[in-house]
This record gives C-alpha cells, sequence and structure tokens, in this order.
C-alpha cells in the first residue's frame, strides 16, 4: 500500500510577526543602468534660481542727445545814434566855436585823433593848407589818425568816421547845413556837436528838434 506523505504542519510561532505568504509580494521594479542623467527640461511657468539680470546698456537711440545746433550766427548790433549837442554861434563865428569845442574835448581826455571837423563854409585854415601839397598827403593824414582832421562838407564823405564828429556851420549853399548832419550823424560814434544857428539847425532833418 503506497504511502500518502503526511502535509507539512506549520506551527505558529509564540513570538514575532506571522509570515506573509511568498505569493503576496510585489516583484521589485528593476533600476536602469546609471549612466548620464540627461537635462531636465525646462517647466513652463516654473522658473529655475533667479540670476541678477545684467546692467542694461542703452543703445544710442535710447540715449537722449541734443540736437546739434548750427553756428552761432552773431546777430548785427544796431547802429547806435550818437548824442548830439548844439553849441549857438553866428555863421561868422561858428568856426571859432569849433576850435573851443575841439579844444574842451582835448582837455576832457580825448585824443586827438579821435575828432573830426567838418565846415559848410570856408574851409578850415589848416585844410586849405595841407590841400596845397596835394590831396593824396592831405588824406594820408586822415588814414593815419595821429590828430584832428578837418575837412569840407563837399568831400567829407571820404574822411573816415570818428568817435567825435564837429561841425562848423559857417555858411556854404543852402542845402549844405543839411548835407553836413546827415553826414556827420553817419560818421560820429558817440558825440556829435553842432556849432550855428540854433533856429536854423533845429529846423533840420534829423535835428531833433
Amino acid at each position: 500500500m503506497p504511502l500518502i506523505p503526511e502535509e507539512p504542519q506549520i506551527h505558529e510561532s509564540a513570538q514575532g510577526p506571522r509570515a506573509t505568504p511568498a505569493s503576496g509580494r510585489t516583484a521589485p521594479t528593476p533600476r536602469p543602468v546609471p549612466g548620464p542623467r540627461p537635462a531636465a527640461p525646462s517647466r513652463p511657468g516654473r522658473p529655475g534660481p533667479l540670476r541678477p539680470a545684467p546692467p542694461m546698456q542703452r543703445t544710442p537711440r535710447d540715449v537722449a542727445k541734443p540736437e546739434p545746433s548750427g553756428p552761432a550766427v552773431p546777430v548785427p548790433a544796431a547802429p547806435a545814434t550818437p548824442q548830439l549837442q548844439l553849441i549857438p554861434a553866428s555863421a561868422e563865428g561858428a568856426l571859432d566855436a569849433a576850435e573851443e569845442a575841439v579844444d574842451l574835448l582835448l582837455d576832457s581826455g580825448r585824443v586827438p585823433g579821435e575828432v573830426l571837423v567838418l565846415t559848410t563854409g570856408d574851409p578850415h585854415p589848416w585844410a586849405a593848407h595841407e590841400l596845397s601839397f596835394g590831396e593824396a598827403s592831405y588824406w594820408a593824414q586822415d588814414d593815419a589818425r595821429d590828430d584832428v582832421f578837418y575837412t569840407d562838407v563837399t568831400i567829407a564823405g571820404r574822411a573816415r568816421s570818428r568817435p567825435v564828429v564837429v561841425v562848423a556851420v559857417n555858411g556854404g549853399p543852402a542845402d549844405a547845413a543839411a548835407s553836413a548832419l546827415s553826414l556827420a550823424q553817419a560818421k560820429a560814434g558817440v558825440l556829435l556837436i553842432v556849432c550855428g544857428d540854433p533856429q536854423q539847425i533845429n529846423a533840420l532833418p534829423g535835428a531833433g528838434a
């Protein structure tokens, strides 16, 4: 009679946990072979650690540049009107009055080369004497500006401008005084002295009467 093997009896241990049947264990997950780890893809919406941003360099368009200004154009100064002074004198005494005015100017510190004297009638004796040596030497003295220059209104347009002009209304044609005043205003820099009849001079255009 064949023998039937007896089932082994499993006795419960008095201590320790009950052994878990082998069938209830989970098979371990096989791990991949270690190798280079691929870079983790960036996740949208979750930036990595913040780095200090480099200082922003401004491009030439961002920098406000002043517009290049053109060369400064000098503004021409308005011609100054010379101060007008009137010394009453008759036609016969106008030349002497002009001589006295010149002496006062030089005594006050004026340089002789700054004074020009115009006559409307007979020329000043100095002018007549110098013209006798020829016009070239006469006008050369005006160019030199070494001394007071005397000239007649008929040729005074050639004379150079000077700070002070003295006009002696000592006769001459009817329009000589008006021509002398207009010319003297253009030649005088700061002061114009007119020696003559006040009534006649104040009636002239530009006399300020």
